[in-house]
């Protein structure tokens, strides 16, 4: 689960960067990109970057020194069992979207390179990463994880500088995108403020409370180095996360009907390597991209897995050893899996997916995470009504479909949650 807690600076900031950096910052955002600018990636990669500042800042010291396993273990232990099961039940599903998305990837990686049906691709994909995700935990995932990183600045550097040089150099770029595109700030409205920062903190506070982000800083050799690793991974997200928007702002430009022609804007840049490059960067692009989709999607399973087996099946199942939990671990890692790979089957939009799942968390575990670290008051019925008010909020207001985006009204709800909870235990008192 946290790799013995020995992962040295190199390993843990590689694995912390790999966290995120799959298909929706080079598939996803990339297409985004090019069809919205710059205020349209503010949820990725500017807010994943937020969100490894604020778990370095906030996060990795206080936990680090408490001996538990996940982030509902801090739940149990701060407040009772019962928002540990709650927790629990809301933090594994909010897996599900984000696994799919990078399993999604890989089906589209398999089409544009080999003309496989999405479909196939998506369940050899997962067949793949579940291979060493079960046999190897997050040891096996680290080191992956720091080999991947280094393939992945490899071969987006190198395509970006054989596209920025096909483009005219960045002077030439810069000059012929639209006026405004690189403008990151919104329109003077309510209601386009109120999205803007609803994409600051979707990710940039949603994933905070997120198992893989916990396991990957918990797995570091010392405190230091777990909140090192977690600005470093945000300065590498930050700057290599801009490469493939540079690969997409290029592509539309050396291939400015290629984004109209192309099926799904996902395919751009597959499609545009597959065209423009010849073998060796092919090979250098698609590993890359493979590369950071397996990081993600391995780190994605292990997360809910450990969930379900620590917080969810032992204490009911009355589990006594480490071998035992070891065996449900690993049936937890296949049975998370597969029901990502249902959900992938289902919906293919890598964008969408990602933020369904980032927002779970935000509107249910993140104000009770923060009241239990730095409220000393918070009581257990303000963690269970906080996370029970912002889910049942969040669900109502994104049915009905508002003009304010469904996750700021989560947000308002579960905080009221927390005060509401704390009013009536201390009345009771």
């Amino acid at each position: 689960m946290l790799a013995g807690r020995r992962l040295p600076l190199a390993l843990a900031s590689s694995a912390l960067f790999a966290t995120w950096f799959g298909s929706e910052t080079v598939l996803g955002a990339s297409s985004e990109f090019v069809e919205h600018g710059l205020i349209g990636v503010i949820e990725d990669p500017f807010g994943a970057a937020l969100c490894l500042v604020l778990v370095g800042l906030l996060i990795a010291r206080p936990l680090y020194r408490l001996n538990i396993l996940t982030f509902c273990d801090f739940y149990r232990d701060r407040f009772s069992r019962r928002v540990e099961l709650l927790s629990s039940l809301c933090m594994v599903p909010s897996y599900f979207g984000w696994i799919a998305a990078q399993l999604v990837a890989l089906g589209i990686l398999f089409q544009a390179v080999a003309g496989i049906p999405t479909l196939v691709g998506i369940w050899v994909g997962t067949a793949v990463v579940l291979i060493y995700t079960y046999v190897g935990g997050l040891w096996a995932i680290s080191i992956t994880d720091f080999i991947q990183t280094i393939v992945i600045i490899a071969g987006l550097l190198f395509l970006a500088l054989d596209l920025g040089h096909a483009a005219g150099g960045i002077q030439s770029i810069l000059a012929k995108t639209p006026e405004g595109f690189f403008r990151a700030i919104p329109e003077p409205t309510l209601e386009s403020s109120l999205h803007y920062l609803a994409a600051w903190i979707t990710i940039g506070l949603g994933s905070i409370p997120q198992q893989d982000v916990f396991q990957r800083v918990m797995a570091a050799r010392s405190e230091k180095i777990a909140v090192q690793a977690s600005y470093l991974g945000a300065g590498m997200y930050l700057t290599v996360g801009f490469i493939p928007l540079f690969i997409g702002l290029c592509t539309v430009q050396v291939y400015p009907n290629l984004l109209g022609s192309v099926a799904d804007a996902q395919l751009m840049l597959p499609t545009v390597v597959l065209q423009h490059t010849g073998v060796g960067l092919q090979i250098l692009f698609f590993g890359a991209l493979l590369s950071a989709i397996m990081s993600t999607t391995s780190g994605a399973i292990l997360a809910p897995a450990t969930i379900l087996a620590e917080n969810i099946i032992k204490p009911h199942w009355k589990i006594q050893s480490d071998k035992q939990l070891l065996r449900v671990l690993r049936g937890s890692v296949v049975a998370v899996a597969l029901a990502s790979t249902v959900m992938a089957s289902l919906k293919t939009n890598i964008y969408d997916l990602v933020a369904l799942s980032s927002v779970l968390s935000l509107v249910s575990l993140f104000v009770p995470l923060m009241a239990g670290l730095y409220w000393k008051k918070a009581t257990e019925l303000g963690a269970l009504l906080s996370i029970g008010f912002g889910m049942v909020g969040w669900l109502f207001f994104d049915y009905i479909e508002t003009s304010t985006p469904s996750l700021l009204w989560g947000l308002g709800a579960t905080i009221l949650g927390m005060i509401v909870g704390n009013i009536i235990s201390y009345q009771k008192k």
